[in-house]
């Protein structure tokens, strides 16, 4: 067996062992949620959560599996990195919008599909919640529009669950 055709093996073999993780963590996923008595649409955000994780080990180990040269692959990623930091930098409220979102995902008793309330000192937001995503909060109101808002702002507000 030459050099490619075992790499290849590699390759497909770690796929498919990706693939096998990815169905186990997503029905972990769905087992915990259900136990904890959680929304399933909530699985979305977290299954988000474990596929990226996912596909950065994957680069990694396909990364080593062909030999990539590291000394260029260190200098490529310290590259993106510096790249982002600049744009966390200029934008810093990413992170804490991300930060955020998975404090109102883990820790706030709203569920999608609620009517909820944010109070606000200017104009209160009330309507569906639609969707929680890394950024923004999604509220669809009685008139059906689509309201986004940053998830570290409504952090810091007030939100009112009201019962159907």
């Amino acid at each position: 067996m030459n050099q490619l055709d075992f790499q290849l093996l590699e390759t497909v073999i770690l796929l498919a062992v990706s693939l096998l993780i990815k169905i186990l963590a997503t029905k972990s996923v769905n087992r915990f949620l259900a136990h904890f008595d959680f929304d399933l649409k909530r699985k979305r955000i977290t299954v988000r959560i474990i596929n990226l994780f996912l596909w950065i080990f994957i680069a990694i180990v396909l990364a080593g599996i062909w030999n990539i040269n590291k000394e260029g692959l260190v200098v490529f990623i310290t590259s993106i990195i510096t790249v982002m930091g600049v744009a966390f930098f200029a934008q810093w409220s990413i992170l804490s919008n991300i930060t955020a979102s998975l404090i109102l995902f883990f820790n706030h008793p709203m569920k999608i599909g609620e009517t909820i309330c944010i109070l606000d000192k200017e104009y209160d937001i009330e309507g569906e919640l639609m969707d929680i995503s890394f950024f923004f909060m999604y509220i669809k109101t009685k008139e059906n529009h689509l309201i986004t808002i940053p998830t570290s702002v409504v952090l810091s507000k007030t939100i009112i669950r009201k019962k159907l």
